[in-house]
């Protein structure tokens, strides 16, 4: 079994294009593909910040002196990746019974253990992703545990989140109004940047409370008759210029979205969720372009009776503009 796995097809190289080309399952966020990936050659990532803004230029009298102009102003922020790497330890016993002693296929059965091995550990990263994905949306990045803090964009960035109130168990709330204050208050902050739409995240009690409202319910009733005729029902529902979609997933027992409350993102500009892969920790791939993950194997050199299996991600999920993330609360 060693002389197996030192063979090229579980190389570094081959083990990493491998775990990369297996199936992709990110969870939704992933899927809406708000967020541009990109691999970087270093295990942080510097943001630059231009404040540039237009000015109403007052009237002067000709010869006197003119107004200034005010230069914009720069600021850079670093910020490490984070590294997660995950292992696991395929035994002997579990390859036993999947081939024979001095067999032709001894190489197909044994890497084939090995695949099913580093799918299930693949899982894992994407999940960790779409995890770090889900805290860039609502600006603060926690770890595994649900509870540590790893960025506070909002601190990192020197603003302050929105955060309005949806009075959903009230028959008098205008709720169009509010989601249009929302669109409004979004496209504030963006300045001159054009959105093609507004998308809410939303925790399963706030989408329950929302389709349930008075001034809700006919619009959502309609959506769901027409269903049927839509090529994608999982776009979400529109209403108030903003498209609602009930948001599952959990860590544990913690879910990804608080059920109270809903996270709101514009949809359509460039470059403002961004996902930085970082290389991988080893000296093959030190100053190379990141990529999603790496693979890995070490043989047990002394008793020859198992291997580890090793994968790694150094993801860093991002929103490079905070103020504009708007959180809504069911009260």
């Amino acid at each position: 079994m060693l002389d197996i796995f030192k063979s090229d097809a579980f190389s570094t190289l081959t083990l990493t294009d491998d775990i990369n080309k297996m199936p992709h399952v990110p969870g939704r966020i992933g899927r809406t593909g708000i967020f541009n990936e990109r691999g970087v050659p270093t295990t942080q990532v510097m943001i630059e910040e231009k404040d540039g803004f237009l000015t109403l230029i007052p009237n002067t009298q000709r010869g006197g002196p003119a107004t200034q102009y005010t230069k914009q102003g720069r600021a850079a922020r670093s910020f490490l990746l984070p590294h997660l790497p995950l292992e696991d330890r395929i035994l002997a016993s579990e390859i036993q019974d999947v081939r024979q002693f001095g067999s032709d296929n001894q190489m197909e059965s044994v890497q084939s253990v090995v695949n099913d091995r580093m799918t299930e550990l693949a899982h894992s990263h994407d999940a960790t992703v779409e995890y770090g994905r889900i805290g860039a949306i609502k600006g603060v990045i926690l770890d595994a545990d649900g509870t540590t803090v790893i960025y506070n964009l909002f601190n990192e960035f020197e603003v302050s989140q929105t955060v309005v109130s949806f009075e959903l168990d009230v028959v008098t709330t205008k709720v169009r109004n509010i989601c249009l204050d929302i669109k409004r208050t979004i496209a504030k902050a963006l300045g001159v940047e054009m959105i093609t739409a507004v998308r809410a995240f939303c925790g399963a009690n706030f989408f329950q409370g929302l389709i349930s409202h008075d001034n809700v319910a006919g619009a959502y009733e309609r959506w769901q008759n027409g269903e049927m005729l839509r090529n994608d029902p999982r776009a979400g529902f529109p209403f108030g210029e903003i498209i609602f979609e009930e948001y599952v997933g959990q860590v544990g027992t913690v879910d990804f979205i608080h059920p109270d409350e809903a996270h709101f993102v514009p949809i359509g500009v460039n470059g403002l969720f961004r996902t930085y892969f970082g290389p991988g920790d080893f000296l093959e791939t030190v100053n190379t372009i990141g990529l999603p993950r790496y693979a890995k194997v070490a043989p047990d050199e002394k008793l020859n009776r198992f291997v580890d299996v090793h994968t790694q991600s150094n993801p860093l999920s991002m929103c490079l503009r905070p103020d504009i993330l708007v959180k809504g609360k069911f009260t």
